[in-house]
């Protein structure tokens, strides 16, 4: 009985790690297959351990071309986005205007609607104004869809800010600016920073928005789904282990400096 009296106790433990274990499984697999040398065009099964691909993550033609374009526009769309979305953020928390409700409404329409009606949507309105399907109509479209997440993670962000700390700045004679950059930034700043991270995975992986407005351009996702039809190289593995290595250290890197700062605000 002792070993069910442990699960009950620790139920919620057990399955948020196993939850996690199902999550992660996906990435070991594609870690695991990086080093395989497959034996045809898809690999798919296990043949033999070989570090080829990553002595040359490049070796397939216009991959890294596609890459390096997906990192451009997913790092624009992040600036856009979250310099529109937090301006939008702190407009909606601290204003008072008309159709101030609808639109706090409306900025969940994007999350809660289906991509594939966004796209089809963003490429009627791209074909009625005349415009060229490429990499301007990719990136616009990829800071519309990214701008409500980034909004909504700036917003719970500054409903949670305390405005006395605000006040005091104003109090010991700190201008409008001052105030913004030393007192209402820093706090603002974990949000900002959760929703333009938000942002840059949505913009980098998505495929269905892109895939309708992107014409004659290619990005990694369309890569990586035309590939899947004639054979899947061993460098794309290469590329995601990559991209999650980076991902995980991004994160691990946060919290260090998070768990730094509270332990240098913890009295001595």
């Amino acid at each position: 009985m002792a070993p069910l009296r442990w699960l009950r106790r620790n139920l919620v433990v057990v399955a948020g790690l196993l939850t996690l274990a199902y999550l992660i499984l996906p990435n070991i697999v594609v870690m695991v297959f990086s080093f395989n040398k497959p034996a045809g065009k898809f690999n798919y099964s296990w043949r033999e351990f070989s570090t080829d691909a990553w002595k040359d993550p490049c070796g397939v033609p216009d991959m890294c071309g596609s890459l390096t374009l997906s990192l451009q526009i997913a790092l624009w769309a992040t600036i856009g986005a979250t310099v529109l979305g937090s301006m939008i953020a702190f407009a909606l928390v601290r204003y008072r205007f008309r159709a101030r409700g609808a639109i706090n409404s409306l900025i969940f329409l994007p999350m809660a609607m289906p991509e594939v009606v966004m796209a089809a949507s963003l490429l009627t309105l791209f074909l009625n104004i005349g415009a060229e399907l490429g990499f301007w109509t990719i990136l616009i479209a990829h800071m519309m869809f990214c701008l409500s997440f980034v909004v909504v993670a700036v917003k719970a962000r500054v409903l949670s800010m305390d405005p006395r700390l605000e006040e005091a700045a104003r109090d010991l004679y700190a201008g409008p600016v001052q105030t913004f950059l030393r007192v209402t930034l820093p706090i603002a700043a974990p949000g900002i920073a959760a929703g333009a991270m938000l942002a840059f995975a949505l913009s980098f992986d998505d495929f269905i928005i892109t895939n309708f407005n992107s014409g004659n351009t290619v990005t990694f996702p369309m890569f990586v789904w035309g590939s899947a039809q004639r054979g899947t190289p061993v460098q794309i593995n290469v590329i995601g282990t990559a991209m999650f290595a980076i991902a995980v250290l991004i994160v691990v890197a946060g919290q260090l400096v998070s768990n730094r700062r509270k332990n240098s605000t913890l009295p001595k």
